[in-house]
């Protein structure tokens, strides 16, 4: 039998979860920019190609919406925390309160 000295004891950090990273993104977040980009490819085309639309002009439109999806994983998802960007959009919307009640969250404010 083994007595307390001679065990084994090795440190480990089980809050070092990580979900991996692909193109420089942490989990799945390159999923919806992925889509993002292939959506504007195409809208570009339906755009440009098919609705002889100005090519300036058909970028114009499809960077909106890339913009704000590119915007959305850097700025409020990558390295930040779980429900991070649901919190600061609740918070910037309706003052970021735990009830449910839009009365109550209003005296709260104040």
């Amino acid at each position: 039998m083994k007595t307390m000295t001679e065990l084994r004891h090795t440190d480990t950090n089980a809050a070092d979860d990580s979900a991996g990273r692909a193109f420089g993104l942490e989990g799945n977040l390159y999923l919806p920019v992925l889509l993002a980009v292939i959506g504007a490819l195409v809208l570009f085309a339906i755009l440009g190609v098919l609705l002889r639309i100005n090519y300036v002009a058909a970028g114009g439109v499809v960077a909106v919406p890339l913009a704000v999806v590119v915007g959305w994983a850097l700025l409020l998802k990558q390295g930040k925390p779980a429900g991070y960007d649901r919190d600061l959009i609740e918070t910037l919307m309706g003052g970021g309160n735990f009830t449910r009640e839009s009365a109550e969250q209003g005296r709260l404010l104040k």
